[in-house]
């Protein structure tokens, strides 16, 4: 195991996500994350010359299309049900 995880490395990550460690879980949260790195390591390793960089597995296309208003305007159906109108917007009780 070529990454040690440090006790205030997996302190600090408790931290930040929260959580209330045992002992043992630390333990087993350090043998863990010193694998993901070896794996991460380990994939470094690759040869991946004539492999061109992705950002995704699938194709992926922006999908532009033009922005039409299809239901028209509603306000009078809609205020219909509101418990008080003014000027066509909702009044509500004041909150603080």
């Amino acid at each position: 195991m070529a990454n040690v995880i440090s006790d205030e490395t997996i302190e600090y990550v408790g931290i930040l996500a929260k959580l209330a460690l045992s002992d043992e879980e630390r333990e087993q949260a350090k043998k863990d994350m010193g694998k993901m790195l070896d794996y991460i390591d380990k994939l470094g390793e690759l040869d991946t010359t004539g492999i061109e960089p992705m950002s995704h597995v699938f194709p992926v296309q922006n999908v532009f299309r033009e922005d039409v208003v299809t239901n028209g305007d509603l306000c009078e159906q809609t205020l219909r049900n509101a418990p008080g109108e003014k000027d066509n917007m909702f009044i509500v009780p004041m909150t603080v």
